[in-house]
């Protein structure tokens, strides 16, 4: 239960953002299943009202959290990749003309 504390903590002290993403609402029942089911034993008459409430301190904390959508996360990961491989065929580049430039530095510094 301490790490489920410190979750609802955690999330309320988050700073809010300008746009919110959608929570998928199956993922905020559960923890707030998951809450009310770790709540001592001489407490369980209030689970519904607990699993309620805690429902609602979720979805307003996790609507605080800077969160991406799977699709914005997928099309970052694709962006990034591209850019590595740009990255890499610059760099492969560099060195060929590097090397081009010295041999050129070379035969000219023999024939001089």
């Amino acid at each position: 239960m301490g790490q489920l504390v410190k979750l609802v903590v955690y999330i309320f002290q988050a700073p809010p953002i300008s746009e919110e993403v959608a929570v998928d609402r199956n993922i905020i029942n559960e923890l707030a299943g998951k809450l009310a089911k770790a709540v001592p034993g001489e407490m369980q008459d209030l689970k519904s009202d607990l699993e309620s409430n805690f429902r609602s301190l979720l979805q307003s904390g996790l609507g605080k959290l800077d969160l991406v959508t799977r699709e914005e996360f997928n099309i970052q990961t694709k962006v990034l990749e591209r850019t590595r491989e740009k990255l890499e065929r610059l760099e492969r580049e560099l060195e060929e003309l590097q090397a081009t430039d010295l041999n050129v530095d070379t035969q000219k510094s023999g024939n001089g």
